[in-house]
């Protein structure tokens, strides 16, 4: 069967919507289904649009509409693709399908609002992988772009947060460190080199951070997190990524994220174990709540005492990261009211429910 036979059965079972009635439907909760490839949406998208290239249709449409009642329209560049796209969709048993006529050519031409999605500096071609599943399209793209995120701690947590930040396309993420990168550091705080001994742990994570992408606006704040400047720096940010080495920084950033509001994804390790959870204040979760007394020193010995396993930080930066995406996106299930457990030499999680305070 040749693409003029699809095409004609396609128009046989998929109704076909000029741009105003896809507009209407679109304004009543339709979800507005973009077909194309990455790249063609530099011409420019339908706002609040989610771009499902039809190739991945059969693995990816339950992301965006898991209900197969879903009222959706589908778009592409001309009106072609999105018959067939359709159809597929019906075959997987979605029911309330139909298809832009024109495509978005015929949106534009009609005059139907649209945007261009690098007119705020988006990088199709960076951050396309981003762009092809539901849950983060060039919306949320742009959103990420647009999120501040301040990370305590340039150390072993905070590197692999900051550089998987960094390259999600995080659009400002602030650095709080007073330290200097010593040789002891590089065996897990990747986010350094052994050219930087010596050098302020924020200006080296800055110039890390500046080389893999240079979209990323980099606050640097030299200085040790306390209870006098906590609050402050907290307000300018949307989420707080804990790396922090003591537990006077982690009261801190507790008792200034109840003040503002602002939750933070916490995270720590010891020897082979690492933990990580969100503190969302505004749910009732915070560090007090969880350890409203700091446990005496041979209880809770440094990683310069106790020692380190060295990739074990990336893990759970790592988590940290992927925490703070999720809020910032506002997609998933985070970690609030739960607390993951990481033991690395058995290679064992276990999920530990907290109780609110």
């Amino acid at each position: 069967m040749d693409l003029n036979d699809l095409l004609r059965n396609a128009r046989e079972t998929v109704p076909e919507v000029d741009a105003a009635r896809a507009a209407e439907l679109r304004d009543a909760g339709a979800l507005m289904l973009d077909v194309r490839e990455p790249n063609e949406t530099a011409l420019g998208v339908i706002p609040g649009g989610t771009l499902v290239p039809r190739g991945l249709i059969e693995t990816s449409i339950d992301g965006a509409a898991p209900d197969r009642a879903t009222p959706i329209v589908v778009n592409c560049a001309s009106g072609v693709r999105s018959l067939l796209a359709a159809t597929t969709l019906q075959a997987m048993g979605y029911t309330d399908v139909v298809s832009l006529a024109g495509g978005f050519a015929a949106w534009k031409a009609d005059g139907q609002p649209w945007e261009e999605p690098n007119a705020e500096g988006d990088d199709l071609a960076r951050y396309s992988r981003h762009l092809l599943l539901p849950e983060v399209g060039v919306s949320g793209q742009r959103k990420l772009l647009q999120s501040k995120v301040l990370i305590v701690g340039a150390g072993g947590l905070g590197s692999p947060a900051a550089l998987y930040l960094a390259g999600a396309g995080v659009g400002t993420i602030g650095l709080a460190d007073m330290d200097t990168v010593d040789v002891t550091n590089l065996q897990r705080q990747v986010i350094h080199d052994s050219l930087r001994v010596g050098w302020s742990k924020v200006e080296s994570a800055r110039r890390s951070i500046t080389a893999l992408n240079p979209d990323v606006e980099v606050v640097t704040h030299d200085t040790r997190v306390d209870s006098d400047n906590a609050v402050e720096l907290l307000s300018g940010y949307d989420v707080v990524i804990d790396g922090a080495d003591n537990f006077d920084v982690r009261y801190a950033l507790s008792d200034a994220s109840v003040e503002t509001g602002v939750p933070v994804v916490y995270g720590s390790v010891f020897r082979f174990e690492g933990q990580a959870t969100v503190f969302d204040p505004t749910a009732g979760f915070t560090y007090r709540n969880f350890m409203p007394e700091p446990p005496p020193p041979e209880v809770a010995p440094n990683c310069s005492t106790a020692g380190v396993l060295g990739v074990l930080p990336g893990i759970i930066g790592t988590i940290q990261a992927t925490e703070a995406v999720k809020l910032l996106l506002g997609i998933g299930r985070p970690l609030i009211g739960r607390m993951l457990v990481v033991d690395a030499l058995e290679m064992d999680t276990v999920e530990l429910a907290l109780t609110p305070g």
